[in-house]
């Protein structure tokens, strides 16, 4: 069966809200929402492909585009590979070109529409940011907490509270004051045993890939409406992490780092080509910062994590 190629946008209106239209009953997958876009034809770049759709669909002019995701996926009677790409300029008025009913949505609302199945990375994709903050460690409480605190106010939407040593009655302290400073302004990434799960619901959880090694064939211990994250090093973590059905992965190290020294890292290309080959939102980490952002777009990333890169204490 040949994979069908489609390119897909994630399109952003200036208040931040992103465009959906709902496919025709008598389409694949009908009557669900979907991002606008359409096939990729035989000569065409994925980019020109886009800009087509998205005039003879919507009426508008791609003026800033990246890419955003590629998500494969096989229907049993079909086999997409979605080219997700993310729409933050354009002229003309959206309009359904086609018939076709639109909505502009919040990013918060998007998990209360119905997509195809393919659709839920990249619903993830659209719903995080570019750079995922990780706390140092061996931080006084007080430093720590006020670190955190600037780095929201500094537009930081996405936080893990580190846990370098392990589960500590201190770190439990700490989350419950993490999860006050970031309540409805970032969403905070907690580390742990699974038995802490029930005592922070506010939070998602970040395992660590011993943990991911050692639950993942027991499936998500998650419910959907919380984010489920996992620290991933090569293919086989990818593949348990995809089989545990993460959100998002971190995919480290990209480069030398201080934290871990004796890691070998796996460089731009490398990396590459295991995102290449993993259907979910990916964060390159270990020896990038925010220069790194567009560099690990262009190599099929979500975007960058990092300790120092972001500490706004540093």
């Amino acid at each position: 069966m040949k994979r069908v190629h489609v390119a897909a946008a994630v399109i952003r209106g200036v208040d931040g809200r992103i465009l959906l239209a709902r496919r025709a009953d008598t389409q694949h997958q009908g009557g669900l929402w979907e991002f606008p876009g359409g096939k990729v034809e035989a000569d065409e770049s994925v980019a020109t492909a886009l800009s087509r759709e998205l005039q003879e669909e919507l009426g508008i002019q791609v003026t800033t585009a990246r890419p955003l995701i590629k998500v494969q996926h096989d229907y049993p009677d079909k086999q997409v590979l979605l080219d997700v790409w993310e729409v933050s300029a354009f002229t003309g008025e959206p309009h359904g070109a086609e018939g076709q009913p639109l909505e502009w949505v919040t990013q918060r609302d998007l998990v209360n529409y119905e997509f195809p199945a393919a659709n839920a990375p990249i619903v993830a994709a659209a719903r995080l940011p570019a750079e995922y903050l990780i706390t140092p460690g061996e931080l006084e409480t007080s430093t720590l907490l006020r670190g955190i605190q600037k780095a929201i106010a500094g537009g930081i939407k996405l936080v893990q509270l580190r846990a370098p040593n392990g589960y500590d009655p201190k770190y439990r302290d700490l989350a419950v004051d993490a999860v006050g400073l970031c309540a409805g302004k970032a969403q905070l990434m907690l580390k742990g045993p699974f038995e802490w799960l029930g005592d922070f619901p506010a939070a998602g959880w970040h395992m660590t890939s011993a943990q991911l090694r050692k639950y993942a064939s027991k499936g998500r211990p998650l419910p959907k409406d919380r984010w489920l994250a996992a620290s991933c090093h090569n293919a086989e973590e990818l593949a348990l992490a995809e089989m545990m059905d993460v959100d998002f992965v971190t995919l480290s190290p990209v480069q030398p780092t201080q934290t871990h020294p004796d890691a070998q890292p796996l460089g731009w290309e490398q990396a590459a080509q295991l995102i290449a080959g993993f259907s979910k939102p990916v964060f390159l980490l270990g020896g990038v910062g925010p220069a790194q952002r567009e560099q690990a777009w262009e190599a099929g990333a979500q975007g960058v994590a990092g300790i120092r890169a972001f500490w706004p204490e540093a």
